[in-house]
């Protein structure tokens, strides 16, 4: 899987970047190593937190995909 970031060079130093496509993730590092070590912890963890209640219904069905 591959996923696009937003990088930005910080106002005090170094940079900050956010995830488009994950609503709310973002993270910083003073360089750009360190950054993109940030960014690959904070997209797993965004991607692991569950997303509030589900609705399924008796016609729905539920699937599973590995990334």
């Amino acid at each position: 899987m591959r996923i696009q970031a937003i990088v930005h060079k910080a106002e005090e130093g170094g940079y900050w970047a956010e995830v488009p496509c994950i609503p709310g993730c973002a993270t910083q590092g003073e360089t750009m190593e360190e950054l993109r070590v940030n960014l690959r912890e904070a997209i797993e963890g965004c991607l692991s937190v569950p997303v509030g209640e589900r609705s399924v219904h008796r016609d729905d069905q539920v699937i599973e995909l590995a990334l």
